[in-house]
C-alpha cells in the first residue's frame, strides 16, 4: 500500500522523469525551510496543472471562525489556518511570446533534486516549444539556514539551435489564497508597494490579528554565469503585487542566469515600522554577497548540523535515505531559536490541520531535539507550554473545571484550543499528560532538576488539578473512573475508561506530589513564591491526588492476560487489520465513520502508547500480550502509529515486525503510504523515526542519570551508528552485529550500560 517513484539514494531525494499527476505530493516532498520559514517545491516559472502554491511564514497564522449551528458551550473561538503568504520566487518566461508551462509544453526531459546534505533544491527540464525549438533550464534554490529572512534562487536557461526574442518578469505577490479558504476567501490585505529598477518592495498585513509582512526582491540576469546584462524593465505594482519585466534577445545555446534574492520580514520579529526598510536592507545585501558565498553558507550550516544530528546505516539504502530525509525535515522545520515557535504537524510543507502545536510535539519530538540539538532547544519546547499555562487555565474554566485547573489545548497558536472537531477538542484530553511527561522525560534526560523550581512544577499542579477534577467517584465500581474521553486512538469517540488515559492521569497526581516534595527539598523560596501564585492548598490538594491516584479503575481483561483499551472494547466484533481487503484501506477513506467507530480497528497505538512512556512499570511478558493483542489490530493510519510499535517490537525481538513498521514510519512520506502527502509532510511524527532507530533498534533508555544500550539491529543493516548529546556529553555510537563502540566525543565522563555491562566514559 505505497506509492514508490522516487529515486533510493542516501543523501538526495531524486524524481527522475515527469509525473504530472504526482506533482502535488512531490511539492511537499521537495520543501525547504530554516524554522523561520518555508515553502513547498512549487516552479517558479508560471505553472497551470495541479499544485498547492505555499509559502509560510513562522507565527503567523489566521483565526477562522468556527461557529456552526450544534455550537457546544466552551467550543473554540476559532481555527487557526495556517496561512499560504508571499510568493517570492515567481518568474514569467515567455520565448517568443511563448508561456512557459511545464502543463501545456511537451516535457523531454525533468529531473527535480532535494540536497539534503548541503540544504538545497534543484531542478532542470528541457520542454519542446515548437518543432525544432527547445528550452532547457537548470533551478537551484534554497532558503538559507544562517540568513533567516532570506531565500535565493538561480534560474539559468539556454536555447537550443534557435534564437529569440525573452521576456522576463521577477514578480512578488502577496495576492494568495489558502487550499481550504472558503469562497475564495483572502487573508492578506496590501499596505504599501514599491518598486525599482530590478527591485520591489510590498507590505501587507492580515485580516483580524494584524500581523504584518514586507517581502523585497532583488535580481540580476548574467550572460555565461558572468557577463552581466543591464537591464531596462518596466515597473508595475497593483494591491499587493509588484513586479519588473523586461525584454532582451537570447542567443542560441548560450546560457542565461537569473539571481533572484528576497527576504521576507514579519512583525513577529521586527517592529512594524521597520519592516519595509529591512526586508529592503536584507535583499541588497543578499545580492551584494552574491549567490555562491549564500549557497556556501549553506552548504557549512548543514554540515554543522549533519555532524551532530545524522544517522549512518550501511547496507540498506532506503533505510538509510528514510531516516536523513525524515532527520532533513525536523531540522528545518524547528531550530530552537524562538521559543515562541513550535512544531508543527505539516511544518512549513502544507496547510491541513491548521495550528501550531499538538501533543506531537511532547510525546514525540522532544526525544529527538533533546538528543540532536541539546538542552537549550528542548527546554525552549517546555517553556513554550510555560508561557501558556494561563491559557491553558483558561481553557479548562471554559468547560467548567475551577481553582486552576489548567487543560492544554489540543492545537494551539498561543495557548488558546483552536480545534475544531468536539470529540477531539473536548474528549483527547490525554494531551494533557504528555505535556507532564515531556517535563518528566527531560528532567530524566539532563538531570534539570532546577526546571521543577523555575517552571514545571506550576505546570504540573495545573494539570493536576484538572486530573482530580475530571476523576469522578463511581459507586458501582468503588473507585474513580473518567467517562466520555477519547484515547490516542481517535477511531473511538466518547468511550469511559480508557486506559491509556487513565493510566496517565493517575501518574500525572502521583508525578506532580513528587515534583512538590522535591522543590520543597531543593528551593523552599521557590516554593514560596509558586504556592501563592497558584493558591496551593497543599494539605488538601496533596491529599486529594493521593486518594484517587490510589484508586483509580483500569480496565483489563483476566482472560486475555492484557488491559482493556476502554470498557467494552470486548464487546466489538474481534477482527485483526490483516483480514481487511486492500480495496478498504485506508478504512478512513472507505469506511462510514459510523463504521469505522463500531469496529474494533486501532488507528494507532493507544494502550501500547502507555506501554510505551512507561515501559519499566510493567514487565517483558506483559508487553508481549499486550503487544500481540493490540498490534494486529491496529491499522496504522495514523503517521505516529509505526515509531511506537518499532520501539517495543524490537524490545521483543521481533525483528521482522519491527522493521516493516520501520519502513513503514521512515518512508512514511517518501512513499505515500496513507495516500495524503500532497497536503503536506507528516513533520511530528518523523521524529517517531529517530525513536524508532535509537530507542527500537539502538535499544537506548534513561534510568537514573545513566544511559543504557541494549542493540539490536536488523538483518538487513551492516552497520548503525549516531550520536547523543547526553547531560554535558556528546558520544557517538557505532553497533553492527559482531561489536559495539561507544566513545565520548566530548564533554564530562558519563556512565553507559551496554547489554547489563557498565563502562565509564
Amino acid at each position: 500500500m505505497h506509492n514508490k517513484y522516487l529515486v533510493t539514494d542516501e543523501w538526495r531525494i531524486i524524481e527522475d522523469r515527469w509525473r504530472p499527476e504526482l506533482n502535488q505530493g512531490s511539492e511537499s516532498i521537495f520543501s525547504i525551510g530554516n524554522g523561520f520559514m518555508g515553502q513547498r517545491a512549487n516552479f517558479e516559472e508560471t505553472y497551470s496543472g495541479q499544485s498547492l502554491q505555499g509559502s509560510y511564514l513562522g507565527g503567523v497564522y489566521y483565526p477562522d471562525k468556527t461557529r456552526v449551528g450544534w455550537w457546544k458551550n466552551g467550543y473554540p473561538e476559532y481555527f487557526a489556518k495556517v496561512l499560504n503568504s508571499v510568493n517570492w520566487i515567481g518568474l514569467r518566461l515567455k520565448i517568443d511570446g511563448v508561456e512557459i508551462d511545464l502543463a501545456q509544453q511537451k516535457v523531454l526531459d525533468f529531473y527535480r533534486e532535494l540536497n539534503m546534505k548541503e540544504g538545497f533544491l534543484f531542478r532542470k527540464f528541457r520542454v519542446e516549444l515548437a518543432e525544432g525549438k527547445e528550452l532547457e533550464a537548470e533551478v537551484t534554490r534554497f532558503i538559507s539556514m544562517k540568513r533567516k529572512e532570506v531565500g535565493a534562487l538561480r534560474y539559468q536557461f539556454k536555447l537550443i539551435g534557435f534564437s529569440a526574442e525573452v521576456e522576463i518578469t521577477p514578480y512578488l505577490d502577496f495576492d494568495v489564497i489558502n487550499h481550504d479558504s472558503n469562497y475564495e476567501e483572502k487573508f492578506w490585505e496590501g499596505l504599501e508597494e514599491n518598486v525599482a529598477t530590478q527591485k520591489a518592495v510590498i507590505l501587507a498585513r492580515t485580516k483580524k490579528l494584524d500581523f504584518q509582512a514586507a517581502a523585497a526582491m532583488r535580481y540580476e540576469l548574467y550572460q555565461s554565469d558572468n557577463n552581466p546584462i543591464t537591464l531596462y524593465p518596466e515597473e508595475l505594482c497593483r494591491d499587493k503585487y509588484a513586479e519588473n519585466s523586461f525584454s532582451f534577445k537570447a542567443e542560441a545555446d548560450q546560457n542565461y542566469s537569473l539571481y533572484k534574492y528576497a527576504a521576507i520580514c514579519t512583525s513577529f520579529h521586527y517592529p512594524k515600522d521597520q519592516l519595509m526598510q529591512k526586508a529592503d536592507e536584507l535583499a541588497s545585501l543578499a545580492r551584494r554577497d552574491g549567490f555562491d558565498q549564500l549557497l556556501n553558507e549553506q552548504k557549512e550550516d548543514w554540515a554543522a548540523r549533519w555532524e551532530q544530528s545524522d544517522i549512518s546505516i550501511d547496507g540498506d539504502a532506503e533505510a538509510q535515505q528514510g531516516i536523513r530525509f525524515n532527520i532533513f525535515h525536523l531540522t528545518q522545520t524547528y531550530t530552537g531559536e524562538d521559543a515562541r515557535l513550535n512544531i508543527g504537524p505539516k511544518g512549513f510543507t502544507g496547510e491541513k490541520y491548521g495550528g501550531s502545536t499538538y501533543w506531537d510535539t511532547e510525546a514525540y519530538c522532544l526525544p529527538f531535539y533533546m538528543a540532536s540539538a541539546g538542552k537549550e532547544v528542548a527546554r525552549n519546547l517546555l517553556i513554550y507550554r510555560y508561557h501558556h499555562l494561563d491559557k491553558a487555565i483558561e481553557n479548562a474554566t471554559k468547560l467548567g473545571f475551577t481553582n486552576g485547573a489548567a487543560l492544554y489545548p489540543m492545537v494551539t497558536m498561543n495557548g488558546e484550543e483552536c480545534h475544531n472537531e468536539w470529540e477531539i477538542t473536548f474528549e483527547e484530553i490525554h494531551r494533557n499528560g504528555a505535556i507532564a511527561f515531556a517535563i518528566f522525560n527531560y528532567i530524566r534526560y539532563f538531570g534539570d532538576e532546577a526546571y521543577l523550581a523555575e517552571y514545571g512544577l506550576e505546570v504540573l499542579i495545573g494539570i493536576a488539578r484538572f486530573w482530580a477534577q475530571r476523576f469522578n467517584w463511581s459507586e458501582a465500581k468503588q473507585q474513580y473512573v473518567m467517562l466520555g474521553v477519547t484515547g490516542p486512538n481517535e477511531y473511538e469517540n466518547n468511550v469511559n475508561n480508557n486506559w491509556y488515559t487513565n493510566y496517565l492521569a493517575k501518574w500525572c497526581l502521583e508525578y506532580a506530589a513528587e515534583a512538590y516534595a522535591k522543590v520543597i527539598a531543593m528551593d523552599p523560596s521557590a516554593l514560596e513564591r509558586i504556592n501563592k501564585k497558584t493558591k496551593f492548598k497543599a494539605d488538601q490538594e496533596l491529599k486529594q491526588w493521593e486518594t484517587i491516584s490510589s484508586n483509580v479503575y483500569l480496565p483489563s481483561s483476566d482472560e486475555l492476560g492484557v488491559v482493556l483499551q476502554q470498557e467494552g472494547y470486548l464487546d466489538k466484533e474481534q477482527r485483526i487489520a490483516d483480514e481487511l481487503p486492500l480495496s478498504e484501506r485506508p478504512i478512513n477513506q472507505h469506511w462510514s465513520w459510523d463504521r469505522i467507530l463500531r469496529s474494533c480497528f486501532i488507528k494507532q497505538a493507544d494502550v501500547l502508547q502507555g506501554f510505551y512512556f512507561f515501559e519499566d512499570h510493567f514487565s517483558k511478558e506483559e508487553l508481549e500480550r499486550n503487544f500481540d493483542f493490540y498490534e494486529p489490530r491496529t491499522v496504522h493510519e495514523s503517521s505516529l502509529s509505526p515509531c511506537v510499535h518499532v520501539v517495543q517490537a524490537a524490545y521483543l525481538d521481533k525483528m521482522d515486525k519491527a522493521y516493516e513498521m520501520y519502513l513503514r514510519t521512515s518512508r512514511l512520506d517518501l512513499d505515500d503510504y496513507n495516500r495524503e502527502v500532497h497536503e503536506g509532510l507528516h513533520i511530528t511524527s518523523m521524529a517517531g523515526t529517530w525513536m524508532s532507530v535509537v530507542e527500537g533498534f539502538g535499544g537506548m533508555r534513561v534510568r537514573d542519570g545513566k544511559l543504557y544500550f541494549n542493540p539490536k539491529l536488523p538483518k538487513q543493516w551492516q552497520k548503525l551508528s549516531f550520536k547523543i548529546n547526553f547531560r554535558n556529553a556528546v558520544l557517538k555510537i557505532e553497533l553492527s552485529s559482531e561489536s559495539h563502540k561507544i566513545q565520548k566525543i566530548s564533554g564530562e565522563s558519563v556512565e553507559v550500560i551496554v547489554h547489563g555491562e557498565s563502562i565509564k566514559l
